[in-house]
């Protein structure tokens, strides 16, 4: 108690005198020490590391998109591609439905020349049927139809269709001894198949 009164007692008179009460003066390693500042903003961890982070996002991003970029690329030309095919194909298709109907014609053609007499062949209307059919067969040839050779050839399944059997000495094994209906390939790809007689 005695203390306390004489502690109150200096303070009244320090305050009389206008002078302040001392603040206790830091330790020298208080002192000494400096303050530390908090690193990274109110929420800790460094501003480099978000940089980094978000740098790290970017090119994420960038090369997501690449390899979107490179699917739709690689897409487009398989597209292109099979387009392109199918174009090819439905090409070859029509041809050869054009063609199927255009060969009766050449066989009437051929027909038609062949049972006209040897004497009528200087007649005019004659000729201009013949010069109408080289003219034909030459318009198919240069679209890459081709007529099968059968009489004296090998019988051969790819090309032609046997519909009659005969025996003959002359004639070798498996033999195309005649043909009935000549047969047509369009650019190797048989159209129709030569319809012929097959000896021994």
């Amino acid at each position: 108690m005695v203390e306390e009164t004489l502690k109150e007692e200096a303070l009244r008179q320090e305050a009389d005198a206008g002078t302040e009460p001392k603040e206790e003066e830091a330790s020298p390693a208080e002192q000494e020490a400096p303050e530390e500042k908090p690193s990274g903003g109110p929420f800790g961890g460094s501003g480099k590391e978000k940089k980094k982070k978000k740098k790290d996002k970017l090119e994420e991003k960038i090369e997501e998109l690449e390899d979107r970029v490179m699917r739709q690329m690689a897409e487009f030309d398989n597209f292109r591609k099979r387009t392109e095919k199918e174009k090819s194909h439905m090409y070859e298709v029509g041809a050869r439905d054009v063609i199927e109907k255009i060969l009766p014609v050449v066989d009437n053609f051929e027909r038609g020349l062949a049972a006209v007499p040897q004497e009528e062949k200087g007649n005019p209307v004659i000729e201009g049927m013949d010069k109408i059919y080289k003219q034909l067969m030459t318009t198919l040839t240069d679209l890459g139809i081709k007529p099968i050779e059968a009489a004296g050839q090998e019988f051969d399944p790819n090309f032609h269709n046997a519909v009659m059997h005969v025996e003959d000495e002359e004639l070798g094994e498996n033999m195309v001894a005649e043909e009935f209906q000549k047969g047509y390939t369009y650019r190797d790809t048989v159209i129709r198949h030569s319809m012929v007689k097959v000896a021994n």
